[in-house]
């Protein structure tokens, strides 16, 4: 049976109607009480229905975004900005709200989203990510809610269980690994992004089947991972270049991260494209108007959050349709951070 707010009352030994105050956040009711009535509630697992005005048609009109870290982390790389534009373009067109996860850790986006299912916040759910050992997914497929991943679920098996949207990343990285490789290259750096990210697992199996086709020696020094951010980016080039044979050109998973890795080699009186070649991926704004401008790949980032609302909408007005797996093209944009090797004299 689901608890009421009767049940929180009694066992915090307040009026019903103190419950309702405490949930509204009134600033009437003493933070002795807010904090009592809201032990109560955790003790038994009570979620309040924010949206119970919507429970004759049972839907919020209302689409949940769930970010892989902290907002404010998360929007220091032009990624999410974009893809949210995507997401709140076509939910716009249908008439939907969003509600964004503010968590900063793993433990409280989780917790968020068991609110978000439980209190009827959202009418369903888009993840931004998709993490190895991730908890969010299993726990919505048990709940049976709508959700629609950005990303690719860890392990094959789950393509068919599972909607979702991505790009093909272990061909986009084979691809640009074999661009560098065809200027030349032959001493080729990978810098990822965290490990137990999918698409981090993608870029590197790409960028190391690249190598073995063209039986270039794979070398584990030469593999670097980090956080997304340009910090990340700049610790990277350091442990790269303070090798005794550095390489020649890198591939970086994230553009904020080659902007980072620009500017530590800028500082290392290193110049792009003459002394190194870097090439990377998402083709965000700052890509662009890097110096000298990023060759990247562009992933439609818009696109994937438009195309994931898309096929959210959809599931949540006919439940009952199968599972859908789309994958958004990518292409590589030729700027200038490439260049052929030169040639060298025995």
């Amino acid at each position: 049976m689901a608890v009421t707010i009767k049940d929180v009352a009694k066992l915090a030994n307040v009026a019903p109607s103190t419950v309702s105050r405490v949930i509204a956040n009134s600033p009437r009711i003493s933070q002795k009480t807010k904090d009592k009535v809201r032990e109560a509630m955790e003790k038994l697992g009570y979620h309040p229905n924010f949206n119970a005005r919507s429970l004759a048609n049972k839907s919020t009109k209302t689409i949940g975004i769930v970010m892989p870290s902290s907002a404010n982390k998360a929007f220091q790389n032009p990624f999410f900005p974009e893809v949210i534009r995507g997401i709140s373009t076509k939910a716009h067109q249908q008439g939907f709200g969003l509600y964004l996860s503010t968590g900063q850790s793993e433990d409280e986006i989780f917790q968020e989203v068991v609110h978000m299912v439980q209190g009827g916040r959202v009418d369903g759910i888009i993840l931004l990510y998709s993490r190895i050992n991730d908890r969010i997914m299993p726990y919505l497929q048990m709940q049976k809610f709508p959700f629609v991943l950005i990303g690719r679920p860890y392990g094959d098996q789950l393509d068919e269980q599972i909607t979702y949207v991505n790009n093909d990343n272990f061909k986009a990285s084979k691809t640009v690994t074999e661009y560098l490789i065809l200027l030349g290259h032959q001493h080729i750096a990978f810098i990822g992004g965290e490990l137990d990210f999918v698409i981090t697992v993608d870029h590197k199996k790409g960028y190391e089947q690249a190598l073995q086709n063209a039986k270039i020696p794979f070398k584990e020094e030469f593999v670097v991972y980090h956080k997304e951010l340009q910090e990340g980016g700049q610790d990277a080039v350091i442990e790269l270049m303070s090798l005794s044979e550095p390489p020649t050109a890198l591939v970086v998973s994230d553009d904020i991260m080659t902007f980072g890795v620009m500017r530590m080699l800028s500082e290392m009186g290193m110049s792009v494209p003459e002394d190194i070649s870097i090439i990377s991926f998402n083709n965000v704004l700052i890509s662009e108007l890097s110096s000298p401008p990023m060759t990247t790949v562009d992933i439609n980032i818009f696109g994937l959050g438009f195309e994931a609302t898309n096929l959210l909408i959809e599931k949540i007005q006919l439940p009952s349709l199968e599972p859908k797996n789309v994958i958004i093209p990518h292409k590589l944009v030729k700027r200038q951070t490439c260049k052929k090797m030169a040639l060298q004299n025995n």
